[in-house]
Parts: C-alpha cells; sequence; structure tokens
C-alpha cells in the first residue's frame, strides 16, 4: 500500500469529523468544490481533498486542508475537442480507481488510529469509480453536480430520449425546423440543446457519460447541486421526483465563499438575461447584440430580469433562505451517516 502524505499533527484537529472530497480535475468542476468545502469548513468539518495529478489543485492556495494526490496515470497534453474531453473524464476513472482505493483505505487506517472519524466522501458526480470505491471501503458517499439543475435532468432523461428517437442528432442532416423541434417530453428543451457529439461513437461516449453519472448519483446517499430553488424550482422538483436520495441545492456557492453551466435556450427563454445568437458568429451579428442589449427595450428587461435573479439569491443565502436551510439539511445528513 502506498502511504498517503502525513495529515498535519495538531492537538486541537484531533477527534474531528472529516469530510473527504475528490474533485473532477476541470476548473469549473474545482472551483465549486472548493467553495463546498469552505461552507463545510466553516460548519466545523475538517477538509481532505484527494486529486489527480492531471490538472492538480494548488494547494499552496488553501494550506488548512490537506491534500492526497492520487496517481492517474495520464499523460499527454490536456484535450480540447468535446470528445475527447469526455473520453479523457471516463478513462480518469479506470486510471485512478486502484490508486485512489490504495490511499483511501490509507487515510481511513489513518484517521481511525488517531481517533477521528470520516463522516463522507463528496464525490464529483463524473467520478462514479471514486463512489464504488468508497462504498466499498464502508465510507458514505454524496455526488456534487457542479452545473444547473436544468442540465442534470437531461442527464436523467437521456435513455428516454435515446428510446423517442431525439438522439442521435444528425445535425448536418436537419434544418433549422427540425433543431428547434420542442422535446415534448423535457420541456422547454429543444432538440438542438440535447448533449450530442458527432458520429455513432460520439453518441455511444455521450451515453457511457451520462450513464456513469446518473450512476454515481443514484449509488450515494445524496446529490448536491450548485443552485438554487428561485430559479430552477421546477427542474428541481423534477430531480426529486426521479431519484429516492435527498436533493441538496445550496447554490449559488460563490455567494458563501455557478460556474453555471446551462443550455443558452433556459438562458433566453427562461431566465431572460441574455440571448442566443443565430447562425454563424460574425463581428456584425456580435455588434448587433450588443447594441440590442446596451439601447432596445429587450436589453432593459434583460438588465431588470438579471437584477431580480441577483436579488433571489441574496434571499436565498441569506439567513432562513432556502440554499442556507439546504446547507443545514446537508450538514445533519452527514452527520447522520
Amino acid at each position: 500500500m502506498t502511504p498517503p502524505p502525513p495529515a498535519p499533527s495538531s492537538t486541537a484537529a484531533a477527534r474531528r469529523q472529516h469530510v473527504l472530497l475528490f474533485p473532477l480535475p476541470y476548473q469549473g468542476h474545482i472551483t465549486p468544490m472548493f467553495r463546498l468545502a469552505g461552507v463545510l469548513q466553516a460548519r466545523g468539518f475538517a477538509i481532505t481533498v484527494f486529486h489527480t495529478h492531471f490538472n492538480a489543485p494548488d494547494a499552496s492556495r488553501h494550506p488548512e486542508y490537506r491534500f492526497v494526490p492520487v496517481p492517474d496515470g495520464l499523460s499527454g497534453p490536456a484535450p480540447v475537442a468535446v470528445n475527447d474531453v469526455v473520453a479523457r473524464i471516463l478513462a480518469l476513472n479506470g486510471a485512478c480507481e486502484a490508486a485512489f482505493r490504495d490511499r483511501l483505505a490509507g487515510v481511513l487506517e489513518e484517521y481511525s488510529e488517531s481517533g477521528d472519524n470520516v463522516a463522507c466522501l463528496i464525490a464529483d458526480v463524473h467520478l462514479l469509480s471514486m463512489v464504488e470505491v468508497a462504498k466499498k471501503l464502508g465510507v458514505p458517499t454524496l455526488t456534487l453536480r457542479t452545473g444547473s439543475a436544468a442540465c442534470f435532468t437531461a442527464f436523467l432523461a437521456y435513455p428516454m430520449l435515446c428510446e423517442k428517437g431525439y438522439v442521435p442528432v444528425q445535425g448536418m442532416s436537419l434544418d433549422h425546423s427540425q433543431l428547434d423541434m420542442p422535446v415534448s417530453e423535457l420541456p422547454p428543451h429543444r432538440v438542438r440543446d440535447l448533449l450530442v457529439l458527432d458520429g455513432e461513437d460520439g453518441h455511444v461516449l455521450v451515453q457511457e457519460y451520462l450513464a456513469h453519472a446518473v450512476a454515481a448519483v443514484k449509488a450515494s446517499t445524496g446529490l448536491i447541486l450548485n443552485t438554487f430553488d428561485a430559479l430552477e424550482r421546477r427542474e428541481l422538483d423534477r430531480i426529486r421526483r426521479d431519484l429516492d436520495i435527498p436533493v441538496f441545492d445550496i447554490g449559488p456557492l460563490h455567494m458563501f465563499s455557478p460556474a453555471a453551466e446551462s443550455s443558452l435556450l433556459y438562458v433566453e427563454h427562461q431566465w431572460k438575461v441574455g440571448f442566443e445568437l443565430g447562425g454563424e458568429l460574425s463581428r456584425s451579428g456580435v455588434e448587433a447584440a450588443v447594441r440590442r442589449l446596451m439601447t432596445e427595450t429587450d436589453g432593459d428587461e434583460m438588465r431588470a430580469r438579471a437584477g431580480e435573479l441577483k436579488k433571489a439569491a441574496v434571499e436565498c443565502t441569506g439567513k432562513a433562505g432556502s440554499s442556507c436551510l439546504a446547507i443545514d439539511k446537508l450538514v445533519t445528513h452527514i452527520m447522520s451517516l
């Protein structure tokens, strides 16, 4: 067994409750996970962060946390194309599984010998292998979805979308009217809003990627979402209907310490804080969009709506707000595991 780096020695830290974290090694996932770490540390938990060598976080920026590197065996430049990024995430799971099992077992043994308790592991939803390893070692798990609830509803619905023939989308053979066709089983999504990759191989890759994420969530004891009730109440209700585990909408996390990943459909038609540029991106098109935003009535309406959402976010994260109460419920849940 490869021993993990030693934990800091401190009498004050003895017999503490530890929360273990494992973020997906991409900045849009690392940042919300660390903001969650700050929330939990403020509630009295000690934080241990497992991380890959690939895109490793800067431990010097968080001296109060313990960092445990997990060899990933991956080499070469970071992929850029979406297909390659998805393939890298899937490969990362298999590449880290044995090393994570080794490191986690060592940390559990060390904390047990010191009288400390490991409360749970919180892993990114795209790290199914880490969730499965932790469960086999007797560590309760939760999962963090760093993007919007709207996106995760599409994750859950993907098998149905395949069955109904919405995907795979043969993008080049469809005209705009077909791409704009509503997905009646998943309103307000259109065909163009669904996650697709080119070709049959791309479709198989997406199926595996989304199935692994949903499996990780369903194998956990709870799903944490970086969103808030006033923004995505309908989507949160839909997720709660589809899952048999608690769902904690504790965002926006940046107001406590979303790298919001949402379709343009929601930005324009649901939240009304932006608009989609149709067709190919051009300088003239961007200039026209800026003029529309700055001088026309709908630009005024978007700015007003953004102000309303900001106010709602402040209220949600304030005392007795929905996100603040969700954090209380999350802490209670972690302590009950």
